[in-house]
């Protein structure tokens, strides 16, 4: 189910013979599956197909883990490596890659974690992390971050070595990107507040933007991503002054 609601939110409305045929589906398979789901409102049926639920082209969390893990993983481990030895402010954006992120920090007790995801600050609380600070604010329950104006308060009033952001997409034109307004305002308070800012991005949203900026390209000092990314696109990058890490893609 996962895949196909992948497909729709990267392709838009699809006929359900075509996402069988590209899913190794039977046609029984794919009426249920898009039945189950447009249930839970996260797809749009259409006569003989289905399209992204209106208004919505986010996956929700819990749909997210499994997709891009290993690629995920091996981009954590190396953020992990840029991150100083000694105590550290690290902020923390939402998302699956930054959580990765954390749990590539499970050996360090000396840093103190900000980040306004629920998800993330419990792990980081259980992880034994020397101080964690989630910021308030207005629960978003596809992505459990806590956006809007109270957030956005409470990062003005922190001081963050390192960022590492997790986007939705991520061009040298377009900058960084997500999905909804406001939080990417929320997570452009945490940038505003950083010393230095890493992007944690996995190869299948480089060059691809999505609907609302959180910041240009010229705020970004790292993109640690995979070698799955466009080699045009990370090159524009580094034309933009961008450091650019790649690990190499799962086979």
């Amino acid at each position: 189910m996962v895949a196909l609601l992948a497909m729709l939110n990267d392709r838009g409305p699809l006929p359900l013979s075509l996402l069988a045929q590209e899913l190794g589906a039977s046609a029984a398979t794919i009426r249920r599956d898009v039945a189950v789901l447009a249930a839970q409102g996260l797809l749009d049926r259409t006569h003989g197909g289905a399209r992204p639920a209106k208004g919505n082209r986010e996956l929700p969390v819990r749909l997210r883990d499994g997709r891009n893990q290993e690629a995920k993983r091996r981009i954590a481990r190396a953020v992990a490596e840029l991150i100083p030895h000694g105590k550290h402010a690290i902020g923390l954006t939402g998302g699956t890659t930054t959580a990765e992120v954390l749990r590539a920090l499970h050996d360090r007790n000396d840093l103190t974690i900000i980040t306004n995801s629920i998800s993330i600050g419990l792990e980081a609380a259980e992880q034994g992390q020397a101080r964690v600070l989630i910021a308030g604010g207005v629960l978003r329950s596809s992505s459990l971050e806590l956006v809007g104006s109270l957030a956005e308060q409470t990062m003005k009033m922190v001081n963050v070595g390192t960022a590492v952001v997790g986007v939705d997409g991520l061009t040298a034109a377009e900058g960084l990107t997500t999905h909804d307004e406001i939080e990417a305002r929320t997570n452009y308070a945490m940038i505003e507040r950083s010393q230095r800012v890493i992007v944690a991005v996995d190869s299948s949203k480089v060059g691809r933007p999505t609907l609302a900026k959180m910041a240009d390209i010229s705020e970004v000092h790292v993109v640690v991503t995979d070698s799955g990314a466009p080699a045009d696109e990370l090159q524009r990058l580094r034309d933009a002054g961008v450091e650019v890490h790649v690990v190499d893609a799962p086979s």
